[in-house]
């Protein structure tokens, strides 16, 4: 939901600008669409990485062993991110009376701590290689199996990317771009073993999995920084903000609404809002109470993804 004052109304997520009848069908359908494509994660992961560490320990290749390494901890976070996406799904009751939908980007954020650890374990056996170099057995087979585990990982990666998309699911995103990263450092291993292979430049193998620590790091950091932010109730959406504003006191100018301050809460795949405004003092309670409900129902109508919304009537006379 981050928007920079730069940004216009077309900046602002699809998600947030469907019809409000379709609002809770969206995120219950992203739910389940989420799972789906985290367990094909998990079950594909698992094969690809148990592969990669067979031929890594029979070619000695070390860029095949982190590799494998890397896939198994992917399936590991794949699994994290289902589990989160399988509890952000539970309806709101007494002890969680906003949802669960913040469990999603706590999961995001575990995922992205267990990368860390994993690319820490790489970086140190890669730079225990690079110091004591030695020739890969098998080249041509380790080759054809990273050749085929990027090939995988990669398809699936776009698919996943594509329903994080659409359905703005902060931990699926998030497994996107790993599993982007985790087809990318198989292509990385192709290339490092048949360098190391064909030209004799033996070291390659162990700079091949340096550079998948590498990759590993920067996809955990961004997805610290996202599922932390979020995590903290921080949120800077001002074109968001001024489109609520100016769509209420366009609908109900001739009551003399006035918006005051309108505060966007980001919690998950949806959002909370807080809404100020200035009404007549001279009003009846139920009136005030159909006026709010009024400007809520317009909310949701333009901006479905903004879940909860609260609207904080103020009098004119008090000013």
């Amino acid at each position: 939901m981050d928007v920079t004052p730069g940004q216009n109304k077309s900046d602002i997520p699809t998600a947030f600008q469907k019809d409000g009848s379709r609002n809770a069908g969206l995120v219950t359908q992203g739910l389940k669409a989420g799972q789906r494509i985290a367990k094909i994660s998990v079950i594909t992961l698992v094969g690809i990485g148990i592969a990669e560490l067979i031929v890594g320990q029979i070619s000695g290749s070390i860029v095949a062993t982190a590799d494998g390494i890397d896939s198994l901890s992917d399936a590991l976070i794949s699994l994290v991110v289902f589990l989160g996406l399988r509890l952000a799904s539970r309806p709101a009751n007494t002890k969680f009376p906003f949802g669960y939908y913040k469990v999603e980007s706590f999961a995001a954020m575990l995922a992205a701590i267990g990368m860390v650890a994993i690319g820490i374990f790489i970086l140190y056996e890669s730079y225990q290689s690079l110091l004591v170099p030695h020739e890969i057995q098998q080249p041509i087979l380790t080759m054809v199996v990273l050749a085929a585990a990027g090939a995988i990982s990669l398809h699936r990666a776009f698919q996943m990317r594509k329903i994080a998309q659409k359905y703005d699911l902060l931990s699926l995103k998030i497994d996107a771009k790993n599993s982007i990263k985790d087809g990318s450092a198989s292509v990385i291993g192709f290339v490092s073993v048949l360098i190391a292979s064909q030209l004799g430049f033996l070291q390659m193998d162990a700079i091949g999995g340096m550079i998948i620590a590498g990759y590993i790091f920067s996809v955990a950091y961004l997805s610290l920084k996202q599922s932390s932010l979020i995590l903290v109730d921080a949120g800077h959406n001002p074109v968001l903000a001024d489109m609520v504003k100016v769509m209420v006191e366009e609908k109900f100018g001739s009551e003399a609404v006035r918006v005051r301050s309108v505060f966007l809460r980001p919690a998950g795949m949806v959002a909370h809002a807080e809404v100020h405004i200035e009404a007549d003092g001279n009003k009846k309670l139920t009136d005030v109470e159909l006026l709010s409900t009024q400007i809520q129902n317009l909310i949701r109508s333009r901006f479905p993804r903004v879940e909860r919304i609260s609207i904080i009537p103020h009098s004119k006379k008090v000013l």
